[in-house]
């Protein structure tokens, strides 16, 4: 009679008998993480995804509303103190653990892992109505090869111009009727937009072949879509800075006011920019992190790539003024010419008092000279049907600067006036198409690569993910190419991103700082980079950032609840712009996006809660995640073995709490030699 044998051990168990017998227990093999061919794709992929539209548009127009040269200072500061260094903890966060932001905060805290689904979620957001506006440039582009350009002049009916066109302007016109064909409000859905439908399902593909092999392949694009926006700013600086009133505009552009220094929100302005600029909370900057060589100077990236970005930013600036202050200088001397040609005929048939002015010399007459005209004779004139105005520069310049505003409408008036304005138009839109699809790879890396690191099934058919993730995208972002689909753009842009991203940023900094803390996390740098990191960082990430984040989130907060979320709207019969509330169905789904962002923090941390009541980990339960090759493939053996337990003991300590971790559920996970 044969005896029974004894039941197996469970994998738990199987481990720690291998343990105390000194044997080692056989761990999976984990294939090498991709990484970047050379250091230069690593630097422009960073840059290209931090230099955006926003540089272009955004930045100039807060520069200009609030103080010029003193919110540049204060832009200089606010980078400095809390930009550069949370720049810096997402860079070496994501390149010592090698994974994207979900397995980050994973890897530092089970509970933490909401963190990295809410950079996901926002991500996707951001990439719904950021391919939009990629949309809207491909249609400007393709609508710049014809002469002359069809935002030049207004369109007739019949005998008469447009009433809409010749209300607003060509440009307007353009934009909001031939382009948009935008409704009164955001009420008024209206039937969709066939052509931006196609420019953006464009968009979409090029997202999708650009990212079909991950940083392979997006990589090599980089090298043209980051740096072809810098020859164009360049050719565009030097056009602009020879046309007459450039130094106006820019003059204008850098007189600082610094007591602006003491409002509020001008400071809420400011930490919002750094916080879009540098691209934090994404996630994109772990992921992109995540492929470097493990001794990769991160310290000295985030100094270059938030210089390259604020000096892009300056030179985004000077070229939007120089050209602007041509178009307003140009502006208000034709004005000049009209309201003086007025004058000169009426006088010819009614009596008016003495002119202090030369009207019949209309081509020597300065616009300084009509100015100290107007305030002391002009504006007391009283002329039947007509009207003398002051033909400001400043107020030409102070029109049409914000968003979508500039770049489609005020920049793009402007080059209607150039010689061969045909090419200056294309060149420009072709530099938008660039800024906003090296922007769009890091928002969709910042998607991809932590669920692909986190879940196997996706990680084995990433192809078909990545192509599946574009069709989602580009299906619900049919919303925006409704008639009303703008508004939409406007909503996510202001709202779906900016509180949810605050928060992350907030529990990004707490988690490092003060859950793996401060001294940890320095001592972990200070072994992967040989080199030790200034003390400065600890106060940095412990006080000065959560604070100005939590300030920045109050303030946020406060600016939502004291006012009335509004949104602009173009009144077809107005020909202009009006500010209108959002409807009380519009909050609603602006409120249900915000909670969407934010929910997975809190819901990662009752998870992880009520595994540990369970008595179970996360690994236990989530079968489909395998941490991610947490070694240099370069630096290993094919033959490399898993360490021992003396290895164990003396391991990076970043992964020292992994393995503890794993260790005492029976299982080591994250030491794994790397296939090549």
């Amino acid at each position: 009679m044969t005896s029974a044998k004894p039941p197996l051990p469970a994998d738990g168990q199987q481990d720690e008998v291998e343990l105390r017998l000194g044997l080692e227990p056989e761990v999976p093999l984990e294939t090498a993480r991709d990484g970047w061919d050379s250091k230069v794709e690593y630097f422009l992929a960073q840059v290209g995804f931090s230099v955006g539209l926003g540089n272009v548009w955004r930045f100039p127009y807060l520069c200009h509303q609030n103080g010029g040269g003193a919110f540049i200072l204060l832009y200089v500061v606010l980078m400095a103190l809390v930009g550069v260094p949370l720049f810096f903890l997402e860079l070496a966060a994501g390149q010592s653990i090698r994974q994207g932001s979900i397995g980050v905060w994973r890897h530092i805290s089970p509970k933490l892992v909401g963190i990295g689904y809410s950079s996901c979620v926002v991500c996707f957001f951001v990439a719904l109505y950021y391919n939009v506006i990629i949309g809207w440039s491909i249609f400007y582009l393709g609508n710049s090869f014809q002469y002359p350009l069809p935002w030049e002049k207004c369109p007739t009916e019949g005998n008469s111009t447009v009433k809409e066109c010749a209300a607003s302007s060509p440009t307007a016109y353009f934009w909001y009727r031939k382009a948009l064909d935008i409704t009164d409000s955001i009420d008024e859905t209206g039937e969709f937009n066939f052509i931006l439908t196609g420019c953006l399902l464009a968009a979409w593909v090029i997202v999708c072949l650009a990212m079909y092999k991950g940083i392979k392949s997006s990589g090599k694009v980089m090298y043209f879509s980051s740096v072809f926006p810098y020859v164009v700013l360049l050719c565009f600086l030097i056009r602009g800075v020879t046309l007459d009133g450039a130094s106006e505009g820019i003059k204008f552009m850098f007189y600082p006011r610094l007591e602006i220094w003491a409002d509020v929100q001008v400071w809420r302005q400011a930490a919002t920019q750094v916080f879009f600029a540098l691209g934090l909370g994404f996630g994109s900057v772990i992921a992109y992190s995540s492929y470097n060589p493990r001794n990769n100077n991160c310290h000295r990236d985030a100094f270059t790539v938030s210089g390259v970005n604020f000096m892009t930013s300056v030179l985004a600036t000077l070229v939007v003024f120089a050209v602007l202050g041509f178009r307003a200088k140009t502006i208000a001397t034709e004005c000049v010419k009209r309201n003086l040609k007025a004058l000169l005929k009426v006088t010819s048939s009614a009596p008016l008092p003495v002119l202090s002015i030369n009207a019949s010399d209309v081509e020597s007459i300065s616009l300084d000279e009509y100015a100290n005209w107007y305030s002391t004779q002009g504006m007391e004139l009283s002329i039947s049907d007509y009207n003398i105005t002051a033909c400001s520069l400043e107020d030409e310049l102070r029109q049409g600067v914000e968003g979508t505003g500039l770049a489609f409408i005020a920049f793009t008036e402007a080059m209607t006036l150039f010689p061969g304005s045909p090419f200056w138009s294309a060149l420009f839109f072709l530099m938008l198409l660039n800024l906003g699809l090296s922007t769009m790879f890091g928002t969709m890396a910042g998607i991809l690569t932590p669920l692909t690191d986190t879940f196997k099934t996706l990680r084995n058919h990433k192809l078909i993910f990545t192509i599946c993730s574009c069709t989602v995208g580009f299906l619900i972002g049919l919303v925006f190419t409704q008639r009303c689909g703008n508004y939409f753009v406007t909503m996510f842009d202001d709202y779906s991103a900016t509180l949810p991203l605050i928060i992350v940023v907030i529990f990004q900094t707490i988690s490092v700082s003060w859950v793996y803390g401060a001294d940890r996390f320095l001592e972990d740098l200070k072994q992967m980079l040989n080199r030790p990191i200034p003390v400065i960082y600890k106060y940095l990430w412990k006080f000065v950032c959560p604070i100005a984040m939590l300030g920045l989130l109050g303030a946020s907060l406060l600016k939502m609840i004291l006012k009335r979320p509004e949104y602009s709207a173009w009144n077809r019969e107005k020909a202009s712009k009006e500010d209108l509330p959002y409807p009380d169905w519009a909050l609603a789904v602006l409120i249900i996006l915000i909670i969407i962002a934010s929910l997975p923090v809190p819901i990662g941390y009752i998870h992880s809660l009520l595994l540990e009541r369970l008595g179970q980990s996360p690994a236990d339960t989530e079968a489909r995640y395998t941490p991610c090759a947490t070694t240099d493939a370069d630096l290993t053996p094919l033959s490399t073995l898993p360490p021992s337990r003396d290895d164990l003991n003396s391991s990076h300590p970043l992964l020292e709490g992994n393995h503890n971790s794993h260790l005492q559920n029976g299982h080591i996970e994250s030491v794994e030699s790397s296939v090549l």
